[in-house]
């Protein structure tokens, strides 16, 4: 592949960082985020007290399909929308993973080698690293089935609201590691890869060898890390909604992390790998939260909007008109 097409596949990679770091936008079914008042904005800590988990904004099956499906759009969408700081924040973003490219080889060469020499280091990183994949699932499930049983509608928004962030993340990194096709750490042999690129880009999972053998789909799915993607994005949903909760915040960013760096132990994936999926994580559970937060609160604005009615409603009995009133309950 030449290095012009690497390059552009690179930058086409990074657009949802561009996406993610900048405002969200509302469908076009709800009121625009400008219109809501400041304290919204700011992330007002009413709307993560208890009682603002109610009958009017939970989340039904048609709701979360709605919300689910608007996420979505606007993840893949929203670089269109991109404001100059945004693109500054994309920038940033760039040149951090510049500096961690850099170091990823040396860091995997140091990850291999402590495995070597710590048999403890071994069973604890093969334990750690499946709470990014099946465990993770296990322990939503368990939460979702808790809030159910003990009817604690924050609980049930929350696990709900990860499940979200964990599908749109899902679709995103799935499609960033067709695009990259880059070589996962175990699968590199450096005396004899040492001149060839650790990124060959979409389509390379088609391609034959002289014997007429496909690659190993597995081996070219490094960029970004799905298991620390999906360990970020719920350990955001789960601290925003309980931010005022420090344990809870410490806990689940704690278990994000140490899960990412489980993935480089594992010599699964380079330690850019690894900085970008808990980046991209972090931003699309920060982007479902808002976005739920604005949608839960217009609806409760718009169930407050709705006043008792007097209406008058005269009767007709025994030949004689009579007077009458109707007064409804909203």
């Amino acid at each position: 592949m030449g290095k012009k097409l690497r390059y552009g596949i690179f930058w086409l990679m990074l657009l949802p960082f561009t996406a993610l770091a900048q405002n969200d936008t509302l469908p076009k079914k709800l009121d625009s985020l400008n219109q809501l008042p400041p304290e919204v904005k700011r992330g007002n800590k009413d709307s993560i007290r208890r009682e603002f988990y109610n009958q009017k904004t939970k989340i039904t099956f048609p709701v979360y399909f709605t919300l689910l499906g608007d996420d979505i759009k606007q993840q893949v969408t929203a670089p269109f929308h991109a404001k100059p700081r945004d693109w500054f924040r994309t920038a940033a973003v760039v040149g951090l993973t510049a500096g961690v490219l850099l170091l990823d080889k040396p860091i995997s060469r140091t990850a291999v080698r402590w495995r070597g020499e710590s048999p403890t280091l071994v069973n604890t990183s093969k334990y750690v690293t499946r709470f990014g994949g099946p465990y993770e699932v296990y322990t939503l499930a368990a939460l979702g089935t808790y809030g159910w049983l003990f009817k604690n509608e924050k609980i049930k928004t929350t696990t709900l609201l990860a499940t979200q962030a964990y599908i749109s993340s899902a679709l995103i990194f799935e499609a960033l590691k067709f695009l990259s096709g880059r070589q996962r750490p175990y699968n590199y042999n450096p005396e004899i890869n040492s001149n060839k690129t650790l990124w060959h880009g979409p389509f390379y999972q088609f391609k034959k060898d002289a014997n007429g053998n496909k690659p190993d789909n597995y081996s070219y799915t490094s960029f970004p890390s799905g298991h620390t993607t999906l360990a970020f994005a719920a350990a955001t949903v789960f601290a925003m909604e309980y931010s005022d909760r420090p344990a809870i915040k410490i806990l689940s960013y704690g278990a994000a992390s140490v899960i990412g760096l489980s993935r480089i132990t594992e010599n699964k994936h380079w330690a850019s790998d690894v900085l970008i999926g808990g980046i991209l994580g972090h931003l699309i559970g920060r982007q479902v939260v808002n976005n739920y937060h604005r949608y839960a609160k217009l609806k409760s604005e718009q169930a407050a909007k709705k006043k008792n009615t007097l209406s008058f409603a005269p009767g007709y009995q025994f030949g004689r008109v009579l007077p009458g009133f109707v007064y409804t309950f909203n």
